[in-house]
């Protein structure tokens, strides 16, 4: 014969009814779930429902702060590293552990949060974030000579960079979570001018990522998920400290060599242009002087022409007045008397 089925407790059937709608919620929506679907999912009616939580609002707004609650909790954790490296390590870690382990409910917070759930949405949740490592980086800013306050812009370009590279994350899932990480460090911590080609994390985060787990919510308001906290190696820290000095010293000598070469380059250019106008100019008075030249050489052709000239209407005028001469004569002898010319 068989036993009949244990009726569930209050409290049981309240923790039941939060996962039957965590999934609902994540898959599709606040607005593209209904009450009727929760009831149905977990074989109740819907007074069942309006009875824990007053309806779907309250529902969602449990579901929306326990998975708020889990990130921040995680986060948290991550940031009491010792190391600002080692922090940045592992806050990256533990969002993207969230993402992997925890997919529903990142899904939903990644959503515009109803304002039913009373507990704001997920650029609320990153402004929390950012506050912790805004603290963080106040004290790194102060360490290293910059304005500590550039800090809060700074903590809200970080968090968001690694916030979006984990909702990218969440649906391509390649690659694995630890490169992921390391490549976001590489960026954030390294910047684009000094990217590592190859990153990877510390061996103390890496030692600390394996532990990263996300266990099963039991209570409304779980407590924040401790993990062993693994203290970094103060000798690796000091060896990427050195190499990061050492990549910072040689990227100053390419900067300088660069630059010696960009002024030589500018400095042979502006030879090669002076060269260039002293050739032009000179060209210009072999040009000026050919034409002074040419101008001479028509000038005499001209003056020589005009001479020649002159001399033939001199033989010209000679030769009129010969003739006119000649003519004068024979009308001389024209007029004489007639015995005169017979004496001749």
């Amino acid at each position: 014969m068989n036993e009949p089925r244990r009726r569930m407790t209050g409290k049981e059937r309240r923790e039941q009814l939060i996962q039957i709608s965590r999934s609902l919620f994540a898959e599709k929506g606040f607005d593209g779930t209904s009450v009727e679907e929760i009831a149905a999912h977990a074989n109740v009616s819907k007074p069942v429902v309006y009875e824990h939580f007053g309806g779907k609002e309250g529902v969602y707004a449990v579901v929306v702060d326990r998975e708020m609650q889990k990130l921040l909790g995680m986060v948290t954790e991550a940031l009491s590293a010792s190391h600002a490296l080692v922090k940045l390590e592992r806050a990256a870690l533990a969002l993207l552990a969230y993402v992997e382990e925890n997919s529903e409910g990142f899904r939903i917070l990644v959503r515009d949060s109803h304002a039913a759930s009373g507990t704001g949405t997920f650029a609320s949740l990153i402004n929390d974030i950012a506050s912790q490592v805004e603290d963080v980086m106040v004290d790194e800013f102060a360490r290293r000579g910059y304005d500590p306050k550039l800090a809060p812009m700074y903590a809200q370009m970080l968090v968001g960079m690694v916030a979006l590279t984990g909702q990218w994350w969440l649906d391509v899932r390649r690659p694995s979570r630890e490169e992921v990480a390391a490549h976001l460090v590489n960026l954030s911590w390294n910047g684009l001018t000094g990217l590592d080609p190859r990153p990877r994390l510390t061996a103390a985060s890496r030692e600390a990522g394996s532990a990263v787990a996300v266990p099963r919510p039991v209570a409304a308001r779980p407590a924040v998920v401790r993990s062993a906290v693994v203290q970094p190696s103060e000798k690796e820290l000091r060896e990427r400290e050195k190499a990061r000095e050492r990549e910072l010293k040689e990227l100053e000598r390419l900067r300088e060599r660069e630059q010696r070469e960009a002024e030589k380059l500018a400095r042979e250019q502006e030879k090669a242009r002076q060269r260039e106008l002293r050739e032009l100019e000179k060209a210009r008075q072999r040009e000026l002087k050919e034409q002074e030249r040419l101008l001479r050489e028509q000038e005499k052709a001209r003056e020589r022409e005009l001479k020649e000239l002159e001399r033939v209407r001199l033989r010209e005028a000679k030769a009129a007045e010969r003739e006119a001469a000649r003519l004068a004569k024979l009308a001389e002898r024209g007029s004489e008397p007639e015995g005169s010319r017979l004496r001749e």
